[in-house]
């Protein structure tokens, strides 16, 4: 097993108000990195705070910034490590950057994270590190967005090199089987069925590209698709011999009910037969996931619940010693030699 696990049942979802430091502490027993609560309570008393300041400010002005982050955490932590290895660009020194990959198709907003690590750097130079900025903005993200707002540890280190060739093997994809999602997941820490749905429930927010649903559409409608659904994306998203830029562009809601919600329309929608991407609606349909899928769909709470819990454990993975990593001081670029 890599790095650290932590069982995704754990409710570990506190309040805003009363999200407190403490002094506990964990890792891997084979000398990785240490993550806590407080971790820059003395090196940047202000961390948390500044991150959160930019977040609202950020959301304030371009909500999908808080979807951005989200996205972005889940695919850095699911290659290797919670490390920013995501955040690299391609040079001589790191390899092929992992946005280069298909599988990062539509990311974007990376800018808006520069941002924040700037915010820190004026205040902490060379203390917080990209992975902790993200981990962090991904939590304030989730709570701006109607979500929970978990209690994220920090002390992770900033990985040195991106992992292009490791993208396509451990980040899932649209289409899927529920197997696969299962043991991508579990690869990253988040073991069991429950935590992986939880997880997923991400997709209650944000949108995809045309150029990830034509093939549930044309030539003919997936038969598990609600018929009307099915029209409806089909008016969204052009024909399947259009130009592949045109895929590219169009673009549908994960969820037109509450499109800025991370709540549990998701879940409804899947048991109404309006899943998105096929791997979604697998989720209802496999009788290993299929009962949490009813239970979040019925119980919003439970699902934030969850959520928060399976962030958590996913944000945890593997974390780099200190020997292992460092503190960039451009998300974007390894520190020069």
């Amino acid at each position: 097993m890599r790095g650290l696990r932590r069982s995704s049942t754990s409710s570990l979802v506190l309040p805003s108000a009363l999200l407190f430091f403490c002094c506990f502490t964990i890792g891997d027993a084979g000398g990785g990195g240490v993550l806590r609560l407080g971790y820059y309570s003395e090196s940047c008393p202000r961390a948390e705070d500044i991150v959160q300041e930019q977040v609202a400010q950020l959301y304030h002005k371009h909500g999908n910034t808080a979807v951005s982050w989200l996205r972005a955490l889940f695919h850095d932590c699911m290659v290797r490590s919670c490390d920013a290895s995501l955040l690299l660009e391609t040079s001589r020194a790191a390899g092929v950057s992992e946005k280069a990959s298909p599988r990062s198709f539509g990311m974007r907003n990376f800018k808006y994270l520069d941002a924040i690590k700037a915010a820190l750097e004026r205040e902490c130079p060379g203390t917080v590190s990209c992975a902790d900025a993200l981990a962090l903005a991904a939590r304030d993200g989730a709570a701006a967005l109607g979500g929970p707002r978990a209690a994220v540890r920090t002390g992770r280190k900033d990985s040195r090199a991106a992992y292009y060739a490791e993208v396509e093997r451990d980040v899932p994809n649209h289409n899927d089987t529920v197997s696969a999602v299962l043991d991508r997941f579990a690869a990253a820490g988040v073991v069991g069925a429950e935590g992986a749905v939880a997880l997923l429930g991400a997709h209650s927010v944000g949108r995809v590209h045309c150029f990830n649903l034509v093939g549930r559409l044309y030539p003919a409608v997936d038969a598990g698709m609600d018929p009307a659904y099915g029209a409806y994306l089909r008016g969204r998203c052009p024909t399947a011999d259009a130009r592949e830029d045109t895929r590219d562009v169009a673009y549908a809601r994960n969820d037109r009910a509450t499109p800025m919600l991370l709540d549990n329309m998701y879940y409804k929608n899947l048991m109404a037969r309006r899943g998105l991407l096929l791997v979604d609606q697998r989720l209802a349909d496999d009788p290993r996931t299929a009962p949490f899928v009813a239970r979040m769909a019925a119980d919003n709470a439970y699902f934030h619940d969850r959520f928060a819990a399976a962030l958590i454990t996913l944000s945890e993975n593997n974390p780099l010693g200190d020997d292992e990593g460092e503190v960039r001081r451009d998300c974007r670029f390894v520190n020069p030699a």
